[in-house]
């Protein structure tokens, strides 16, 4: 009884993971304000520069989600632009891809939900943000430091349940490309923080005389103790802020 009643709710989350298009995904719970016109420019309309970069990924990623668990929700594919427009970036923080087991991914690089037991990347990244600012432990959803110009962004962001990397080179890199360099080309003073080798190959899209660039290992447990630690990525970015009469954020 109990098996069955574990795979009847495994089905049923599964059709409300489907998704029917990721320009669906793009408009949904309001859309993504002024980010759509990065994508029209360069994605949606046919003979754009990379519209054939997002039909691919559209069917590969429509096609995983018919076929298997996938994370995000579709809802939440595109949240991190939803909860911080183009014209609010303060900060960017760059993952890899979601989490992928179930109930972590909520759209957000290295937030999960509250109650969701914390990933140790997260961990260590809340130790680090206590140890630098000398403030006390806060909860797993980041969603606040979106609302305050954190524009926490998965390089790729989809993934299927349980298989790490599983949506790797489908074409996600190629937009999170696109994103980076239209912060880089439309705002001043923003700061980028990049933990890891993976995050650390957009660098050379970023203009270092208009942005500031924090570069340390990942705070994953196999690197955090090789420089993560002490890097105190918190208070160098909020003093960056401040030096360009920019509202510090409240990490």
């Amino acid at each position: 009884m109990l098996k069955q009643l574990f795979e009847s709710h495994h089905e049923e989350c599964h059709i409300n993971l489907k998704m029917s298009s990721l320009i669906a995904a793009l408009c949904s719970e309001g859309g993504v304000g002024d980010w759509m016109k990065i994508f029209n420019k360069i994605f949606l309309h046919p003979g754009a520069p990379k519209s054939d970069v997002w039909d691919n990924l559209n069917k590969k990623v429509v096609d995983a989600y018919s076929k298997e668990t996938c994370f995000p929700a579709p809802e939440n594919v595109f949240r991190s632009l939803r909860l911080c427009g183009l014209d609010k970036v303060r900060v960017v923080i760059i993952g890899q891809d979601p989490y992928h087991g179930v109930g972590q991914a909520d759209g957000l690089a290295f937030s999960v939900p509250s109650g969701v037991k914390v990933p140790p990347s997260l961990r260590n990244i809340l130790q680090e943000r206590a140890d630098d600012l000398q403030l006390s432990p806060r909860n797993s959803d980041l969603s606040d430091l979106a609302s305050e110009g954190v524009l926490l962004l998965n390089s790729v962001m989809t993934v299927a349940s349980g298989r790490a990397a599983s949506h790797k080179n489908w074409g996600w890199e190629e937009v999170t490309l696109e994103l980076i360099r239209a912060i880089n080309l439309n705002n001043e003073n923003v700061c980028f923080i990049l933990w890891g080798a993976y995050a650390q190959k957009y660098k050379t899209e970023i203009n270092e005389s208009r942005h500031f660039v924090h570069v340390s290992p990942h705070p994953s447990p196999l690197s955090s103790y090789r420089g993560f630690f002490g890097s105190k990525p918190f208070s160098k970015v909020n003093a960056y802020l401040e030096l360009f009469s920019i509202m510090p954020i409240n990490w």
